[in-house]
């Protein structure tokens, strides 16, 4: 009797369990596995293994491009909602995990050459990179604060170790500690701030805050937790006053690490910052645009006027960093107004901004490696000996600004005509501090640009210098998406793909 009852609650629990979606999650469980079968082929091969690590990790990220691509094909069928809309694959999703891939594909060629030729093991370097490329897949779907959160871990606990790579460099040591501490600080406020939200609506799918927030909106222990959460996102995206972690940190680390914290790790925290306001946030609207205005201006003023007076190409793009942070906080200054403009100008700006930071910076370690300097006046007479790689850098440099034809003027145009479009008040005069910090960070890139067209070499030495194949294919890869995105006005489809990044 026992064993038909219990036989029979089987098949009921085996009825009514949901299957899992097994293509949804495809790209996490690639990249999962991948990284567990690299760990063991390290700990089997040891230093015998070490030269195939590189190689491995690119092909894992490939591999995990896949799914997102056939996900994307089978588009009638998205939005994909698991755990009862905790995790969501869409469009939007789509394109985020394949701009984090593509990216960690970037840095792990620019790492290859660059930890190769330094004294530290360097298996383990691609196994952090590989979990914390993992945190921001998951990110990517999140629309749950604890997924949220745990995701926003395991982006920046394998960075913390990563900064501190170079263990014998006192700047690297600086890096890491200082990364560590007040990240460590940031999550503690951002938990914080989410445990009141969650206080508030019972519940932690940000579909379900964004509905029950709607009631009492205006409540003192809402406001706490909206800004408490807000706060610690600013930290992880560099925005001031909360961004002294960063020129350290950035000079400090590896210059391959540098890049994957300028691009993939800070979009990984707009992300985030992006689903909250959008999906948790909406009725908090009158709270969450001031802090955003004031935010957004702040960062983007600071991060430029700092940068004119740096002469360390490495600290002068941390602080170029900052303020393109900015910009992609401008935007949601005015979401109450026009959520879809919103979030299709700051994904855009995400994937022309990783393109033009990862290219900059990967024409800085080629540099490197003949001059042994990172000060802006290195860069003199760089085209007498390195042509090609001078034009990249030009084309860099010119997007950063936002000059047309490169893609960062179109990146620029999306996020004004977001603060544009309501004809509000705030977006108006948010798009006219955003136009002016334009002009001057004009003033620091161009003097990249004037040192290496038009003045000498520092020690007079105009010996070519040689590109490994890896830096020659990211530079390649970069400058073409630079360069195809700054037509995007001009080509319907590029304009339909980023029509599509909406949910």
């Amino acid at each position: 009797m026992l064993s038909v009852l219990a036989q029979t609650t089987s098949e009921v629990v085996e009825f009514n369990r949901p299957a899992i979606d097994w293509h949804a999650f495809a790209p996490e469980l690639i990249v999962l596995g991948w990284g567990a079968l690299v760990t063991l082929i390290d700990i089997i091969g040891l230093e015998r293994s070490r030269r195939f690590m590189p190689g491995l990790t690119g092909i894992g990220f490939l591999l995990a491009l896949i799914p997102v691509l056939t996900l994307w094909d089978q588009g009638e069928d998205l939005p994909r909602v698991l755990f009862d809309g905790a995790y969501v694959v869409d469009h939007y999703a789509l394109v985020l995990k394949g701009l984090f891939l593509l990216s960690a594909y970037v840095v792990v060629l620019i790492s290859t050459n660059y930890m190769a030729e330094g004294d530290y093991y360097d298996s383990e370097y691609y196994q952090l990179l590989a979990a914390s490329v993992l945190g921001m897949l998951v990110m990517s779907s999140a629309r749950d604060l604890v997924s949220i959160f745990i995701a926003l871990e395991l982006v920046s606990i394998p960075a913390y170790l990563m900064a501190a790579w170079r263990k014998r460099d006192l700047k690297s040591n600086e890096a890491g500690l200082k990364y560590m501490l007040m990240g460590v600080f940031a999550s503690g406020i951002m938990l914080y701030g989410m445990s009141m939200l969650y206080g508030a609506a019972a519940d932690t799918r940000l579909s379900v805050i964004g509905e029950r927030l709607a009631e009492n909106s205006s409540s003192p222990f809402v406001v706490i937790g909206a800004v408490f959460t807000l706060i610690g996102f600013a930290f992880k995206v560099s925005a001031v006053p909360f961004h002294t972690w960063a020129p350290d940190t950035y000079e400090g680390a590896p210059t391959p690490l540098t890049a994957f914290l300028a691009v993939s790790s800070k979009t990984a925290g707009f992300v985030g910052l992006v689903s909250i306001v959008l999906f948790a946030l909406p009725e908090v609207s009158d709270v969450v645009q001031p802090m955003m205005w004031v935010l957004a201006a702040a960062t983007m003023t600071m991060g430029n006027l700092i940068a004119l007076r740096q002469t360390n190409v490495v600290r002068m793009l941390a602080y170029s960093g900052i303020a393109q942070a900015g910009y992609m906080l401008a935007p949601l200054a005015v979401y109450g107004d026009v959520p879809d403009s919103v979030q299709s100008s700051i994904v855009t700006y995400l994937l022309i901004y990783a393109a033009m930071n990862l290219g900059a910076f990967a024409v800085v370690i080629v540099a490197a490696r003949k001059t042994r300097s990172g000060e802006i006046e290195s860069f003199g007479g760089m085209f007498r000996y390195a042509p090609g790689l001078t034009a990249a850098m030009t084309a860099f440099l010119f997007s950063l600004t936002g000059i047309p034809p490169m893609g960062g003027w179109f990146a620029k145009f999306q996020i004004f005509n977001a603060l544009l479009e309501p004809g509000s008040f705030w977006g108006t005069t948010l798009a006219i501090v955003a136009a002016v910090n334009s002009v001057i960070a004009a003033f620091y890139y161009l003097n990249v640009a004037k040192h290496m067209w038009f003045l000498p070499a520092p020690d007079g030495d105009h010996s070519p210098v040689r590109v490994p194949p890896t830096l020659a294919a990211a530079i390649a890869m970069t400058l073409l998406f630079t360069l195809v995105s700054g037509l995007a006005l001009l080509v319907p489809d590029i304009t339909d793909f980023v029509e599509l990044a909406n949910p």
